[in-house]
């Protein structure tokens, strides 16, 4: 039997820890005998001395143990940490304990945000590493010393796991099950739950770059609201530099330090996002949003979505139109 810690931080999402949960208790439900002992026993844990956790959704979950109360020098096979919850000093106890605990521990995990408390607690150092796509700049202004991916579901890095924003916990927790016990009661848990034992695609699909950062005044702030609107124009550096009247060397410094990004990373960002509304709010062919959003054609826009979103435009336009035009 495999002892599993799941660490709840005030303010979260409770579904990640819920979801865990369930597809753990699966597993000890599936294929059991009578008289086996479960596969997997589940603790939560919570900083509150109350052992009420809050959601952000107003509804709350009664934890088994405040994590006060856990020794962490007893050995146990899995500890997983849901989010960073919303109170630094929460988030330096929980950092400060899994710290201790990590030694004793066969393998750490984080789900969402939680990984920025695994950081904290130098477990990440050297190691591959991601989290929630909002905060994956953070972690590698914050923490140079980890290789910060953002494709990826999850990662692992030896004993430690890290996983993407809120519900790819639970593609997490599939692969550990599979560690575990098999590809059977992976895809078993998985088709019983009605998930996929491996998603396509990675969480890049769902990010989005922020574009609404054209709000300052000044002429790059003009330029920003200027190319949003003329996106199937010639956008090029140079072009774009002579428009501010500065020289392209000049001009993507000033840019650069003004947005946090290059002038053709910004172009290029906006240009997808501006596609990825159109599949998603029109039934224009894939031919006009490309011409419309300065892809050109439908072969690069397809490229595009290819190797940025790894999927192609008309499989995106499939998970994430509006249920107008079905």
């Amino acid at each position: 039997m495999k002892t599993v810690l799941i660490i709840v931080p005030d303010g979260g999402m409770l579904f990640e820890a819920a979801g865990i949960a369930d597809i753990l208790m699966q597993a000890n439900r599936l294929h059991q005998m009578p008289g086996d002992a479960p596969r997997y026993r589940i603790t939560i844990a919570t900083t509150q001395p109350h052992q009420v956790i809050h959601g952000q959704s107003g509804l709350n979950l009664l934890a088994d143990h405040r994590l006060t109360d856990l020794d962490p020098f007893e050995p146990r096979d899995t500890i997983m940490i849901t989010g960073r919850g919303t109170n630094p000093d929460e988030g330096d106890a929980v950092a400060s304990w899994v710290r201790m605990a990590a030694p004793h521990t066969r393998r750490v995990t984080s789900i969402c945000g939680g990984a920025m408390l695994l950081a904290q607690a130098g477990l990440l150092d050297g190691r591959r590493a991601t989290t929630h796509w909002r905060l994956l700049e953070e972690m590698q202004a914050t923490y140079p010393q980890i290789h910060v991916e953002g494709g990826p579901l999850y990662i692992q890095d030896g004993e430690v796991w890290t996983s993407g924003g809120v519900s790819s916990g639970f593609d997490l927790t599939l692969a550990l099950v599979e560690v575990d016990y098999g590809f059977t009661l992976a895809r078993d848990i998985a088709q019983d739950m009605v998930m996929y034992l491996r998603r396509p695609g990675g969480q890049l699909q769902f990010s989005r770059y922020k574009l609404d950062q054209a709000g300052h005044s000044g002429p790059v702030g003009d330029l920003q609201r200027w190319i949003l609107a003329h996106l199937a124009d010639d956008l090029s550096v140079d072009k774009l530099a002579d428009r501010v009247a500065m020289s392209p060397r000049n001009f993507t410094r000033v840019f650069t330090r003004e947005v946090g990004v290059s002038p053709a990373r910004y172009v290029a960002e906006a240009r997808l996002a501006a596609a990825r509304d159109r599949l998603e709010q029109t039934t224009d062919t894939l031919e006009r949003i490309a011409q419309l959003t300065g892809f050109g054609n439908s072969i690069n826009l397809r490229r595009t979505f290819e190797k940025q979103l790894h999927l192609t435009p008309g499989d995106y336009r499939e998970r994430f139109h509006c249920r107008k035009m079905a």
